[in-house]
């Protein structure tokens, strides 16, 4: 810490803020932020809405990098003085005060270096997020339902805001797959980390003779988008089926026929939604899947590459898995894309894969 000080370097430089500010492209970031305020300063820009909400949105993600980034600046700024009149003084007080700062900004400095990392324009949007059973019956039915409760405690974590849009329970345990509406800042950069095959090792609660099986669920993420300016997303090209929802009996059969079942003709890609008892609910929020995943298949064709949302489909089985859960006979979780793991399995379970996400985010930007 002291090192840093003791360079002749501006204040800004001695904590690498410089060099963060390019990597933000903080000047386009400035320019960019007041051609759209000066575009929503126009009298008729509200006349078209749709377009007023887009841009209305990326001002707010520009703010939201910008104005961290400005405070987080002054506050060197402030702290460099204090610990130049610190040492003057010799102020041995003011001194313990800035070592206490300086660490905590360097945190933060940190944290915005890696944000740095989250640069495709998708990275900042909500996520849909689906988890689907795989080999293994009712015990992949119930490994999946522990992976939604898994992130459901790192949503909660984030203190980001989530919805189940659709949830088909298992027919003796577990769930055969959810859909979950995730909000926050930055939620799909961050779970686009998860999508993959997750494959468990437990000794099983359902086999009366206590062996140890091995079961998958899978995991697919995609970025929330409200219109496609790429690709117009028309109502001739879905073909909408609805049907009565199912569930587990008695009470929860539906009577009437509220769930709906979407169906986008061009590519084939296919949704349901019967969380709601209303129809008309259920068709938003299939609406909103369906619109999520055409976007991120058109994307994969307008990039010609692979490694994208849907190229984590691989089968749900043995060998494609992207993270192992080990219960027995040892704790221990381990991502094969990185390397990184975690005897902490109980922590883990409860939604602390930040280290997790952070290392594939960092390894995906090296590569």
């Amino acid at each position: 810490m002291l090192w840093l000080l003791s360079t002749r370097r501006s204040p800004t430089a001695r904590f690498g803020l410089n060099g963060c500010e390019g990597i933000f492209d903080v000047d386009l970031r400035r320019r960019r932020l007041t051609e759209l305020e000066e575009q929503m300063a126009v009298g008729d820009f509200w006349n078209d809405r749709q377009r007023g909400q887009t841009v209305s949105r990326e001002a707010r993600e520009l703010r939201a990098i910008l104005g961290p980034f400005a405070a987080l600046h002054s506050r060197i700024a402030d702290l460099c003085e204090l610990h130049q009149m610190s040492t003057e003084e010799g102020d041995e007080t003011s001194l313990s005060e800035f070592e206490a700062e300086a660490a905590s900004l360097l945190v933060e400095l940190d944290h915005m270096e890696f944000l740095a990392i989250l640069s495709d324009p998708d990275d900042s949007k909500d996520a849909i997020l689906e988890i689907h059973p795989g080999a293994g019956g009712t015990e992949a039915a119930d490994w999946a339902e522990m992976l939604m409760r898994l992130y459901q405690r790192w949503i909660e974590r984030r203190e980001f805001e989530a919805e189940v849009m659709d949830l088909v329970p298992g027919d003796e345990a577990g769930i055969k797959s959810v859909t979950i509406e995730v909000k926050g800042s930055y939620a799909y950069g961050y779970l686009k980390a998860e999508a993959g095959v997750h494959r468990l090792v437990r000794i099983s609660p359902f086999d009366a003779q206590k062996r140890r099986h091995t079961s998958f669920a899978s995991v697919f993420v995609y970025p929330q988008v409200d219109e496609m300016p790429e690709v117009e997303l028309k109502d001739v090209d879905i073909q909408v089926d609805v049907y009565k929802a199912g569930g587990a009996g008695g009470q929860h059969v539906n009577k009437t026929s509220s769930a709906v079942r979407m169906t986008h003709l061009p590519t084939g890609i296919t949704v349901s939604c019967q969380n709601e008892r209303s129809q008309l609910k259920n068709k938003g929020a299939a609406r909103k899947v369906l619109t999520a995943r055409v976007y991120a298949f058109y994307k994969q064709e307008e990039l010609k590459k692979i490694a994208a949302v849907e190229s984590t489909k691989m089968a749900i089985d043995f060998g494609s898995q992207i993270r192992s859960y080990v219960f027995q006979p040892y704790t221990m979780v381990k991502d094969h894309r990185t390397g990184h793991e975690s005897g902490n399995l109980q922590a883990i379970m409860d939604g602390d894969i930040d280290k997790f996400i952070e290392a594939y985010l960092t390894a995906a930007r090296a590569k």
